[in-house]
């Protein structure tokens, strides 16, 4: 589980970064003053990268056992809105850190009884 929310983090950052430099950067450069060229360069590597953030979002939903709706869709829709898929990635890390720490908090006396 740890694995998969360190993957999905970076990505989530990634994809933010694009997203924002896509949307604040590159779109204004384009239809405001003509010029297309950062286009390609950013919305290429966006496309890609928000497919990875889809498929690393869906890991780490079906190991942390979400529903599908609304977390799991709320959580790979975050990555279409500029600037939201940094605040759902660090939601998303309390979440998991404390799932975790409630489960490890549940199976300790579990393991203390099966140890006797």
């Amino acid at each position: 589980m740890e694995g998969a929310l360190k993957r999905f983090r970076i990505v989530a950052w990634i994809v933010g970064t694009l997203l924002i430099a896509l949307m604040f950067v590159a779109m204004p450069m384009k239809y405001i003053w003509g010029d297309d060229s950062l286009i390609p360069i950013v919305s290429m590597p966006h496309g890609f990268m928000f497919m990875v953030y889809l498929v690393l979002g869906f890991d780490l939903a079906r190991r942390a056992e979400w529903p599908f709706w609304p977390r799991t869709v709320g959580v790979l829709l975050s990555g279409t809105v500029p600037v939201v898929s940094f605040i759902v990635e660090r939601w998303v890390h309390r979440t998991v850190v404390a799932e975790n720490l409630s489960q490890e908090a549940a199976q300790e006396p579990l393991q203390r009884a099966a140890a006797e």
